[in-house]
């Protein structure tokens, strides 16, 4: 369809509006433009816009154009001015070799994209489970049968193998939040869980008067990899299922889901958030034992589908501000006895949601002025 549409283009110029509300053009823009391959939408919409998450806009301002993918390596994209307003002219290739280019570049966010889902707890800890394996092994391998208790499926169903891999939270809660929350770490003591690239700051509570107090506030989200897929042979309890798949060995007390065939959005559109943000942070990075990232690297924010947002959002981080205490306003010799100041919030960058559960989202920080922290705020982007 993509294909057959730039067909119909080929050899016109096609006349893309600026969009009007907020759009600015970099000072350094470029008169036009020639697409490459390794390019994507939000690095070419850099060169032109100050704000490339206006992307999308420019292209829904053309009744013509219905995919904004449809710009393809060899396609010129020239800037001109109508009735006074800028605009951008797309001049398609005559043929076109490989691949439209995306939004941003998806091979980096693979891993983040098939074998995870993020769910509620309580949806893990309620799922079917495996309960044991053919003649009474330990573990399960692919080709051999297993044995799943609370399963109510039909002969022929196939079903995805899953094990927690990490537990998102929220901070700010209180410490018997904190006490009751606990056991949501664990799902089933029989299953060891997962290694987890998600690093997350376990020595402070961003914000909390006493510093260095270990507070995990209130769960949000289970995040868990989908490590094997079965196949539903007799019903009853426990079911018997035969072992597909699996990329480790299958354990007693790993759950079952069902079987997504559309796990994510390959497509991203940048826009910004609908509303402002609640109280959206940044509450882990994909990187362990460091403690803040930069840009094309992956993080995740504590609001999800449930709080507007969908994929191709684009917040600005912004880093909380520092409490200090003013020296000039109060006498030196007693500073612990006065209140701290808190000082403005900073910004630090951007980022865009590339994949959305209920409570929590993974983003890609697109660019920025300096490190992205734990506790960043999101905000609407500038």
């Amino acid at each position: 369809m993509i294909r057959k549409s730039i067909g119909l283009l080929a050899g016109m110029l096609v006349t893309v509006a600026v969009y009007a509300a907020g759009t600015q053009l970099r000072a350094d823009h470029p008169d036009s433009y020639t697409v490459r391959r390794g390019d994507t939408l939000w690095a070419i919409s850099a060169r032109f816009l100050s704000k490339p998450w206006l992307w999308p806009e420019i292209w829904q301002a053309n009744p013509q154009v219905h995919n904004p993918h449809l710009i393809y390596p060899g396609d010129v994209l020239d800037l001109s001015f109508i009735n006074g307003g800028p605009a951008l002219r797309l001049e398609p290739a005559i043929r076109h070799e490989g691949e439209a280019i995306p939004a941003i570049s998806v091979d980096q966010l693979k891993p983040f994209l098939r074998d995870s889902r993020v769910v509620d707890p309580d949806e893990v800890k309620n799922a079917p489970y495996v309960m044991g394996f053919e003649e009474a092994d330990i573990t399960g391998t692919a080709g051999r049968n297993l044995y799943v208790r609370n399963l109510h499926a039909q002969p022929g169903q196939r079903w995805a193998i899953v094990r927690p891999t990490h537990v998102f939270r929220t901070y700010g809660g209180s410490e018997e939040e904190e006490s009751n929350d606990m056991a949501a770490n664990l799902v089933d003591s029989d299953v060891a869980t997962t290694r987890s690239p998600w690093n997350e700051e376990w020595t402070t509570d961003m914000g909390r008067s006493t510093p260095n107090h270990v507070f995990r506030g209130k769960t949000l989200a289970m995040e868990v990899e989908v490590i094997g897929q079965a196949e539903v042979l007799r019903g009853g309890d426990p079911s018997t299922l035969l072992l597909l798949n699996s990329i480790m060995e299958i354990r007693a007390g790993d759950r079952l889901m069902p079987v997504d065939d559309n796990p994510y959005d390959p497509y991203y559109y940048p826009h910004p958030p609908k509303s402002a943000p609640g109280d959206g942070r940044v509450i882990a990075f994909s990187h362990e034992r460091i403690t803040q990232v930069g840009p094309n690297d992956v993080v995740v924010l504590s609001i999800g589908s449930k709080d507007g947002v969908d994929n191709g959002t684009t917040f600005s981080l912004w880093q909380p501000g520092e409490q200090v205490y003013d020296d000039v306003a109060h006498d030196v010799w007693n500073r612990y006895a006065f209140k701290t100041v808190t000082l403005p919030d900073e910004y630090v960058g951007h980022v865009m949601i590339f994949r959305t559960f209920d409570r929590v989202s993974y983003g890609i920080v697109m660019d920025g002025l300096k490190p992205v922290h734990i506790g960043a705020r999101a905000k609407m982007p500038e």
